[in-house]
């Protein structure tokens, strides 16, 4: 690389210009053009010499350029084969990152980890597109990867929903889902202004502490049950629970409540994530499942 910097708005266009690159929408595209933004999402996320850090989306390389500066190596998944030739251009300079062309949904992220990246721990950083923000933090989480953090650039009012308390409007299933498996912070507000193209909406930068699951709860239960009481949130916990998703009546609701020390008029909004534990270890204890 020369002396620019790749979050120069003006030599982003240059670049796209050269190679006459065209956003695409169905990819959600969006290009951070903000140093101060491209330099706090490598700093408050604990970025260090000693990190291996998986990146996801890096674009024509503005944060990719940022993480190699500041990691041991970085290997970075891109699914649009167009931004190739640009990242080959703008990375050249950098022997510590590597791209790798593919879809991270699709991606055997367990053998990039091994083959790639010291087997791990990795750091995982990615401006995610909007559309498939959810899909790919569950990917993550779920598949019991050595992952120590995930460093995300998602809409801000996804990221609200994520680190929310119970009993705001904010707090849902996806609270839940995200808090069962890390300590999710959010470290910075990013304003719209600072991409190009410019979104529609505010973004945020999470940062997911991925923490061991000690919640000895079926997981496929424990999620069933979480799903089924916020489908009809503004219902009691007791109307809620009292489907034929679950298969349980009103009769079972109550024994269950009883059992946990839950107030039947609660709403699931208003209960913690060790509330809906409780309620699915107690379901085998009473014969219902």
């Amino acid at each position: 690389m020369n002396d620019k910097r790749l979050y120069s708005p003006k030599y982003v266009r240059e670049i796209l210009d050269r190679y006459g690159f065209k956003f695409s929408k169905s990819l959600g595209q969006n290009f951070l053009i903000d140093g101060n933004i491209v330099r706090k999402i490598s700093q408050e996320g604990g970025i260090t010499k000693d990190d291996y850090v998986l990146e996801i989306g890096p674009g024509i390389g503005t944060l990719t350029e940022e993480l190699a500066l500041n990691a041991k190596k970085v290997v970075s998944v891109e699914i649009d084969k167009n931004l190739l030739p640009i990242l080959d251009k703008t990375m050249s300079s950098y022997d510590n990152v590597e791209i790798v062309h593919g879809d991270i949904l699709k991606v055997d992220i367990n053998k990039l980890i091994d083959e790639k990246l010291n087997g791990g721990p990795v750091k995982v950083v990615a401006n995610l597109p909007y559309y498939v923000t959810t899909p790919i933090i569950a990917k993550l989480i779920e598949e019991d990867l050595n992952i120590e953090s995930i460093i995300v650039m998602i809409q801000k009012e996804v990221a609200d929903r994520m680190v929310a308390s119970a009993s705001t409007k904010q707090y849902g299933s996806l609270t839940i889902f995200v808090n069962f498996y890390a300590n999710p912070e959010i470290l910075i507000t990013v304003p719209k202004t600072v991409f190009m193209p410019r979104p529609k909406v505010d973004s945020a930068v999470v940062k997911l502490n991925i923490r061991e699951n000690d919640h000895q709860v079926d997981k496929k239960t424990f999620f069933k049950v979480v799903r089924t009481a916020f489908n009809q949130r503004r219902k009691t916990i007791l109307n809620s629970l009292s489907s034929r998703e679950l298969g349980l009546d009103k009769e079972d609701v109550k024994k269950i409540l009883d059992e946990c020390d839950i107030s039947q008029k609660e709403r699931a909004e208003n209960l913690k994530i060790e509330d809906f534990i409780k309620i699915s270890k107690t379901l085998p204890s009473l014969d219902i499942y």
